[in-house]
C-alpha cells in the first residue's frame, strides 16, 4: 500500500471571519493510498485550534508503518485530522476495491439530499444584513458571532432573513456574563440552536442556568470519548469528521450521541465536496446539518456535490466512496 499526502491551496469567494480571525483561502490536505492500481482519496483541514498544522499533520501520516488496516488505524493516530484523511481515504479505496458504494459497505441505506445551513461571516451588523438577505431564500442560516455588537448582529441577520431558521455559532466567544443577557434575545429571534457559546474547558455554567434554545458542543465534543463530560450542559453534538477522526468514528460517536440523549448536528471545516462528501453519510436523518465548504470557495473540485434547493446530495462515484 502506497500513501501519500499533499497540501492543496482554494481561494474562498470572500473572505470569512469567526471570533478566531479571518482568513481569504482554505488549506486541506489530500491523502491518496494507492494499493492495486486502485487509489482511495480522503481529504482533512488541520485545524490551529486543537494544535495542527499542515506539517504537524503530514508528518502524522508520513510517520505510519507500512502495514495498516483501517481498523486499526485508531490505535495508531489520535482523532483528528490526519485520522479523518486515512480513515476516508480507506474508506474509498475499499469501495473501489469492492465496486460498492461506501453506504453499502458500512450497512447504511443509500444516502438522501439534506437540507444544509449556510454561513454568514462575522461581520460589521450592516454587513450581516447585507449577507442575511442575499441569502434570504435559503431555509436556515448559521450565523458567526463571538464580538462586541452581537446583539446587533443578529437583529440585523433577522431583519434581513426573516423567514430563514437560525444557528448561531460563538466559537467560544462569549463570556458566561455575555452568554446569560443575549440567551433570552436568542429565543425571541427565532435561534433554533446555539453553538459552543463559551471556551471549551470553561463551560460549567451550562449546567446552572436555563437554556431556552438548545446549546450545542462543538470545541467540546470531538468523539466518544467527549460525551461524558457534555451531560448536564449541552443538547446537541456537532459531529465534524475532522475532530472525530474521519466516517469510522463519526459514525459511532453519532449513534452513541442519540443513546445518550443528545440531539446531532453535523458540520464541517472550509473545505472542498471531497471532505463533504463522507460526512453526507453521517447527516442523515441529523436533527442540524451544516456541510456547506464548497459553497463558500471560489471554485470546488471537479465532480463536487450538487447543492441545490433539496439540499447536498451524495456524492458522485468520481468524487469519493
Amino acid at each position: 500500500m502506497r500513501i501519500e499526502v499533499g497540501c492543496e491551496e482554494f481561494p474562498l469567494a470572500q473572505a470569512f471571519a469567526i471570533s478566531r480571525g479571518a482568513r481569504m483561502t482554505s488549506e486541506v490536505l489530500v491523502a491518496r493510498v494507492a494499493q492495486a492500481g486502485l487509489e482511495g482519496r480522503g481529504e482533512c483541514v488541520p485545524y490551529a485550534r486543537y494544535g495542527e498544522s499542515p506539517g504537524s499533520v503530514a508528518a502524522q501520516i508520513s510517520a505510519l508503518p507500512e502495514r495498516f488496516g483501517r481498523a486499526g488505524l485508531a490505535e495508531l493516530l489520535p482523532p483528528g485530522a490526519a485520522r479523518n484523511a486515512l480513515d476516508c481515504a480507506l474508506w474509498d479505496l475499499e469501495a473501489k476495491r469492492s465496486r460498492r458504494r461506501v453506504w453499502e459497505l458500512a450497512g447504511l441505506p443509500p444516502p438522501r439530499p439534506v437540507v444544509t445551513a449556510y454561513t454568514l461571516s462575522l461581520d460589521a451588523p450592516e454587513m450581516m444584513r447585507a449577507q442575511a438577505a442575499r441569502h434570504a431564500h435559503r431555509p436556515l442560516l448559521k450565523v458567526k458571532v463571538g464580538a462586541p455588537e452581537d446583539m446587533a448582529r443578529l437583529e440585523a441577520v433577522r431583519e434581513g432573513a426573516p423567514a430563514a431558521r437560525l444557528v448561531v455559532d460563538a466559537n467560544e466567544g462569549w463570556s458566561a456574563e455575555v452568554y446569560a443577557d443575549l440567551s433570552p434575545h436568542l429565543e425571541r429571534l427565532g435561534v433554533s440552536v446555539v453553538e459552543q457559546p463559551l471556551p471549551a474547558g470553561d463551560d460549567a455554567m451550562l449546567a446552572e442556568i436555563a437554556r431556552p434554545v438548545p446549546v450545542c458542543a462543538d470545541e467540546s465534543c470531538h468523539d466518544r470519548a467527549s460525551l461524558a463530560a457534555l451531560a448536564g450542559k449541552y443538547d446537541m453534538v456537532n459531529i465534524k469528521l475532522d475532530k472525530a477522526g474521519g466516517l469510522t468514528e463519526a459514525l459511532a460517536l453519532r449513534d452513541a450521541a442519540r443513546a445518550a440523549g443528545f440531539g446531532v448536528m453535523v458540520g464541517c471545516m472550509v473545505a472542498t465536496s471531497l471532505a463533504m462528501a463522507p460526512a453526507v453519510l453521517v447527516a442523515q436523518g441529523a436533527d442540524v446539518v451544516d456541510l456547506d465548504g464548497p459553497l463558500l470557495l471560489a471554485q470546488d473540485r471537479a465532480d463536487g456535490l450538487t447543492y441545490d434547493a433539496r439540499g447536498v446530495h451524495p456524492p458522485v462515484r468520481a468524487l469519493w466512496g
